[in-house]
């Protein structure tokens, strides 16, 4: 299989993904996605963002490497009725089945930054979207003090050293990378916009109930701890990981709200050259 594949099948991400459906409510609003629209929500998950794109009257695709959540997203649009909206099963790496020029917004929400091919991302992005177009990512940012990039952090530190060639999703959280990449991809540097946003986890619960739910659901960190095995390094990495959602915590007493940065990533497609 592919380990991609593999990977995000792992748990069920939407149990971590209910946590966040509030600030990505918030993310379509700002993004301005109305009716007539036409979007394409790459590497979508169980619908965080597609489905509330397609409430607003888009006509959205959303695609995903993962077949259970793929199946989590069909169950959601099912029991709204949209009609305007599929969810499919696809790989960031090969969107050669959409023709060019096809969709007004590209989005992907810590999605396709976690896909092996940066290059071949950024390429088929832009190739479908309109010219005049939008393509939008959400990246964490490698070495930020905020949960996310502190969890994928440490799961680089205790998890089994990579495979050769690996390339580190977080360097889509690099300015200088997004650049190179998007560059690549034909994109002149005054069309990317980059600025900091904040990705907010809300839980009726305690820190220790988020920590229960990167541990049981979150393909990442379940590999991490597959590859630990019982043992004292798995207690000490549990309990890092506790000290770091506690301390980030902003909820009041019995509940958890979380911060957590990441780079917003903003690519008008330029219109050809009248």
């Amino acid at each position: 299989m592919n380990p991609n594949k593999e990977l995000w099948e792992k748990g069920d991400f939407s149990k971590l993904a209910a946590t966040m459906r509030d600030s990505a409510d918030q993310l379509v609003e700002r993004l301005g996605v109305s009716a007539g629209m036409k979007v394409l929500d790459l590497a979508c998950g169980d619908g965080a963002t597609a489905l509330p794109m397609a409430r607003r009257g888009a006509d959205v695709l959303g695609v995903d490497i993962a077949r259970n959540l793929v199946a989590a997203a069909q169950a959601r649009v099912a029991a709204e009725g949209l009609t305007n909206i599929r969810i499919v099963e696809g790989d960031a790496c090969d969107l050669s089945a959409l023709p060019d020029g096809s969709f007004d917004l590209v989005l992907t929400m810590f999605g396709a930054m976690f896909a092996p091919c940066p290059l071949e991302v950024a390429r088929s992005m832009v190739r479908v979207a309109k010219p005049g177009g939008r393509v939008v990512m959400g990246n964490w940012i490698p070495g930020d003090p905020t949960m996310v990039a502190q969890i994928l952090k440490l799961m680089h530190e205790y998890g089994p050293p990579p495979p050769e060639g690996f390339v580190p999703p977080t360097a889509w959280g690099i300015e200088a990378k997004v650049i190179e990449r998007f560059d690549q991809a034909g994109i002149p540097r005054d069309a990317i916009t980059m600025e900091p946003a904040i990705k907010e986890f809300r839980l009726d619960g305690p820190p220790a109930a988020l920590l229960d739910l990167f541990l049981n659901w979150f393909g990442p960190v379940m590999r991490v701890f597959e590859h630990l095995g019982p043992g004292p390094r798995a207690d000490e990495l549990r309990g890092r990981m506790l000290a770091l959602i506690e301390r980030e915590n902003m909820g009041e007493e019995g509940r958890t709200l979380i911060r957590a940065r990441y780079l917003l990533v903003t690519v008008r497609v330029p219109r050809p050259a009248s």
